[in-house]
């Protein structure tokens, strides 16, 4: 008798924790328990399939175009006379270029007009034939006696050609045959390149005050 009254209260208390697994856990009404204004998590795969939004490209204000669709022009200004002029043009170019850079060149450079009378066969000849200028009141001359001339006799060193061919007209017309030559010595120049985009404002003769300044197109580094 006992023994199936036990068995009366299992089979009652396994029907009850049945029925409250089932209808009184929250699980079971299709729902996660979560706090009031909480987001519920969801797996990825659970959601919607949805169109990606794209974002419409990038334009420039104003219509300016990218500095990657500019193109450029690199230019060479000089010959500047002296290390400031070139460092003073470089301080007034500044904003008109992209790029600039500075360079040394030697040049030859015209020193004046030389009048002479060809080296003599020795020291002797040479002075003999100074004695026949001063007898026809040729002065102003000088034999040379060292460096890569010797024996020679200078007339002079004239910085206007029109000088000198006086001269050798002069020496000419006492009975000599006088030579002129023009002489000339190397100096440096100081250049300017730049590099600046094309269809800009670049007026380089309105900022630039040294004389003798030109411009051409040079290649571009």
């Amino acid at each position: 008798m006992f023994l199936r009254l036990l068995f009366v209260l299992l089979t009652a208390l396994n029907i009850a924790v049945g029925a409250w697994l089932l209808l009184g856990q929250p699980y079971a009404r299709g729902g996660l328990p979560t706090e009031p204004g909480v987001t519920e998590l969801r797996l990825l795969s659970e959601m919607p399939a949805t169109t990606p939004v794209v974002a419409p490209a990038a334009t420039v204000s104003g219509g300016v175009p990218s500095p990657r669709n500019l193109s450029y022009s690199c230019v060479a200004l000089g010959p500047f006379a002296t290390p400031q002029d070139l460092r003073n043009a470089r301080q007034a170019l500044a904003g008109q270029a992209t790029r600039m850079r500075s360079r040394q060149e030697q040049a030859t450079q015209t020193s004046g007009w030389w009048v002479y009378l060809p080296a003599a066969g020795s020291r002797a000849q040479a002075l003999a034939v100074a004695r026949q200028l001063s007898a026809r009141n040729i002065n102003d001359y000088f034999v040379v006696s060292s460096g890569d001339q010797p024996n020679t006799i200078s007339l002079g060193l004239f910085k206007d050609p029109a000088n000198a061919r006086k001269r050798r007209d002069e020496v000419t017309a006492a009975g000599f045959s006088p030579r002129m030559t023009e002489r000339s010595e190397s100096v440096p120049e100081y250049w300017l390149d730049l590099v600046v985009a094309d269809g800009g404002s670049f007026d380089w003769r309105s900022r630039v005050s040294a004389s003798g300044i030109a411009s051409h197109s040079t290649g571009c580094f």
